[in-house]
């Protein structure tokens, strides 16, 4: 996983030194500017594509619902959600008070996926709203998921969405407090 962090900071730094922050009197230079406006669309249609073809490999029903707007499972959340919330990744060591305070996933990648699909389709919990208008989903799996943030079984699944439905983050168990 160290050349994923390896890629990503290649990548901004090559996107940042790509575009140069214009300074005040400075001649607005617009075919540069489209080239790169172009450019930028034709990477970020491609990143898209790419996105789909991954989700549409996971072996889960309805996988498609994942790509809509409400329920939109982008790479970039599926990344977090495995890196912070799965029992497999060393990619977060454990550091100081933090180390304890993820909960884990224990299924495999499929039935994490499937069941953060169940859990969009639940109507957001009352008084749920996440930090900066995000919204809470809660969905009960029926079986055990993971475990929370105290190493204790949870069934349930609590997926966090934005406004526009689009998927933040999920992970096993009960919101905290």
């Amino acid at each position: 996983m160290r050349w994923v962090a390896g890629f990503r900071n290649f990548a901004k730094t090559t996107v940042m030194n790509a575009v140069t922050t214009p300074v005040q009197n400075t001649i607005f230079n617009e075919e540069e500017w489209l080239l790169l406006l172009f450019l930028l669309a034709d990477i970020q249609s491609w990143l898209q594509q790419l996105q789909e073809g991954l989700i549409y490999q996971l072996p889960v029903k309805h996988r498609k619902k994942l790509l809509r707007k409400s329920g939109y499972l982008s790479v970039k959340a599926l990344a977090h959600i495995l890196e912070r919330h799965y029992y497999k990744p060393p990619c977060h060591p454990p550091v100081g008070a933090q180390a304890s305070l993820a909960s884990k996933f224990t299924l495999p990648i499929p039935q994490i996926v499937a069941c953060i699909r169940d859990a969009c389709r639940q109507p957001a919990a009352p008084g749920g709203q996440a930090h900066a208008g995000n919204r809470c989903h809660v969905y009960d799996a029926g079986i055990t998921i993971g475990y929370n943030s105290r190493g204790l079984p949870v069934s349930s699944i609590t997926v966090i969405t934005d406004a526009a439905g689009t998927i933040v983050t999920a992970f096993p168990g009960a919101m905290p407090p």
